[in-house]
């Protein structure tokens, strides 16, 4: 088994790690930020649920959304890194106006700014993943990219704990803070990173043009919407974070709550995905469903916040079975030269989803009360199980 391991790691190429490492600071930075932003909107700026939840909806659908022309762009230039740079630079731009946002609405903008970033990074980035490796290590690559951004999602709010308690709950000032590990990721990005030679074409084509967008098949199409109903099912990390604070625990804790998640994401994402290369991906899908259901009955039992900390590490766990795993069916199930293109249109849908999924989060927390929110996101996931079993035994 030791064997298997490393001789995996080996093959996995220098940029693999470059990326990973990319996205390990960029997620510290933002996750010291996001970790401590819900709870800044609420008690600091006097923001409704209603508006976290529009607010985190409409910050989380821009970057995905933004994704389908990046990841065209990048397969029209044939070119990725540049596209990348770019959007790992606005994220990091972006990072100190939430140190001086005094009304939800500049909140807005600073999120807004810092998710059309990740927005254009995203595709361009997922088909690098993709362009560095061969098939047959795939997942392990989607998979070690996932866990070291992961990695860079709990060490963020382990910061931000830290920074809370040496600083007696100075947002402002964490926020500013917050901006270094942003530079240095785009430096890392700029100076690290050699792109693969791509082949020369004799004749750009836009990729999103009809006879491309025909060529992406129906195993391709079916991973867009099973994706899409998995958003529906989670939303925003946000409610997690706000859940943990209503059941008592001490403001200066509550980013404990992403430190526990993305601990469990982090931990579960590489190993998972190394053994998507030998499994079947519906019956991963099937059981990473399963995990998010209990995560979510879990959450809405009860508010206490020892109960609160195993629902989201259960969701931890639902995430490390599902998110490289979903990239790693949309790069097989994509043509090469369109694979930019195929994130993009994954994440559009994707988008949509989450907008509306946060929306109704926020709605049904302030209607009805925070158990109901995790109520309606089991009843999805349960959607979602229904859809990949049934398409599961038409395949048989």
């Amino acid at each position: 088994m030791n064997i298997s391991h490393s001789a995996t790691s080996a093959k996995i190429p220098k940029g693999i790690w470059i990326l990973g490492f990319v996205s390990m600071f960029m997620d510290i930075s933002s996750e010291i930020i996001h970790s401590l932003l819900p709870v800044f909107m609420v008690s600091t700026l006097g923001a409704s649920m209603f508006v976290v939840g529009v607010i985190e909806g409409v910050a989380e659908a821009t970057a995905l959304i933004v994704k389908i022309f990046s990841g065209a762009l990048s397969d029209y230039l044939g070119k990725r890194k540049g596209l990348a740079v770019l959007g790992y630079g606005l994220g990091a731009l972006s990072k100190p106006f939430f140190a001086i946002a005094g009304t939800p609405g500049m909140v807005f903008t600073a999120r807004f700014a810092d998710r059309i970033g990740k927005g254009i990074r995203g595709a361009p980035r997922d088909a690098l993943v993709a362009d560095l490796v061969s098939p047959d290590i795939r997942g392990a690559a989607f998979g070690l990219r996932q866990s070291l951004d992961t990695i860079g999602a709990f060490l963020g709010p382990l910061l931000a704990i830290g920074l809370m308690l040496l600083l007696a709950n100075d947002f402002r000032t964490i926020f500013w803070l917050a901006a270094i590990p942003a530079f240095i990721s785009v430096a890392l990005l700029y100076f690290g990173l050699k792109e693969p030679a791509h082949k020369a074409s004799t004749q750009r084509t836009n990729p999103i043009k009809l006879e491309n967008i025909k060529r992406l098949n129906r195993p391709y199409w079916w991973v867009v919407f099973i994706g899409a109903v998995f958003t529906l099912a989670r939303f925003s990390e946000a409610f997690l974070v706000l859940r943990a604070q209503q059941g008592g625990l001490a403001l200066a804790l509550v980013p404990l709550v992403l430190v526990i998640m993305n601990l469990v994401y982090s931990m579960s994402a590489y190993p998972i995905g190394k053994l998507s290369d030998r499994m079947s991906h519906r019956t991963l899908l099937t059981w990473g469903l399963v995990v998010l259901i209990i995560a979510d009955l879990v959450l809405a039992t009860s508010n206490h916040w020892a109960i609160v900390l195993i629902g989201v590490a259960i969701w931890g766990l639902h995430m490390g079975m599902t998110q490289g795993l979903l990239a790693t069916m949309i790069a097989n199930t994509a043509p090469a030269d369109l694979r930019g293109t195929a994130f993009g249109f994954f994440n559009l849908v994707s988008g949509v989803a989450m907008l509306f999924a946060s929306v109704v989060a926020g709605l049904t927390w302030d209607s009805f009360g925070p158990e109901y929110t995790f109520i309606v996101g089991a009843t999805m996931s349960l959607l979602a199980l229904i859809l990949v079993l049934r398409n599961k035994a038409r395949q048989q």
